[in-house]
């Protein structure tokens, strides 16, 4: 096989329609662009969202809300997963291995969500203070 051979897959290419030459070929005259009108000339289109002078819809409706793309390093777990988890220890390695954080987790939090019954030990984990006093009070450790 040559360079020279290499040809595209049946089908892949085909030819470029042709418009504005003349009757027969069914795109002549007005060459599928209507009849007059700003869409209808040469060089004569907007921007995406203009609205022909009318204030357009993104500008007319209020700015809220902000989402931080920096939340998708922290992550939540609740008493009852920890207690699910059933490990002494626990850290984000763990966590991560147990599938109960995504692994772009880098700050982790414990929430007051559930019972937590047996002594846990948080290595690099923070905790809510309702959790602290859960896990505290079940005689476990928040480091």
């Amino acid at each position: 096989m040559q360079l020279n051979d290499i040809q595209s897959a049946p089908g892949a290419k085909h030819a470029k329609r042709r418009v504005g030459r003349g009757i027969g070929s069914g795109l002549g005259k007005t060459a599928g662009r209507g009849h007059k009108g700003q869409k209808s000339r040469a060089g004569g289109y907007h921007k995406v969202g203009f609205e022909g002078g009318q204030m357009p819809l993104q500008r007319r409706l209020p700015k809220r809300g902000f989402k931080s793309h920096l939340l998708q390093f922290n992550a939540e777990i609740t008493l009852t997963d920890l207690e699910k988890l059933g490990a002494a220890e626990v850290d984000v390695l763990a966590l991560k291995q147990a599938g109960l954080v995504a692994e772009m987790a880098r700050v982790v939090k414990v929430i007051k969500t559930g019972e937590i019954s047996r002594a846990v030990k948080l290595t690099g984990i923070g905790a809510t203070a309702g959790a602290k006093s859960a896990i505290e009070a079940a005689g476990g450790i928040v480091a």
